[in-house]
């Protein structure tokens, strides 16, 4: 038979598995969020991107027309 200081190195508390798996939940929380604000800042840019796509396009149809713009 094992001494009983070996065999007590080998089992963990169940402390030390809430631990890590509340550390692994916050870290995935984490990602999640950070994932979400950066599709809605992507969206955003891109919404801004189109905005000044279509401010050229329309000054551009203006110049070739003679006229300005406001």
């Amino acid at each position: 038979m094992k001494p009983l200081s070996k065999i007590k190195h080998q089992i963990k508390s169940g402390k030390y598995y809430i631990f890590w798996g509340a550390c692994t939940i916050a870290v995935m929380a984490g990602q999640i969020y950070v994932g979400a604000g950066y599709r809605s800042m992507s969206q955003e840019v891109k919404d801004l991107t189109e905005m000044v796509e279509i401010k050229i396009e329309m000054d551009l149809l203006e110049k070739k027309r003679g006229g300005i713009i406001y």
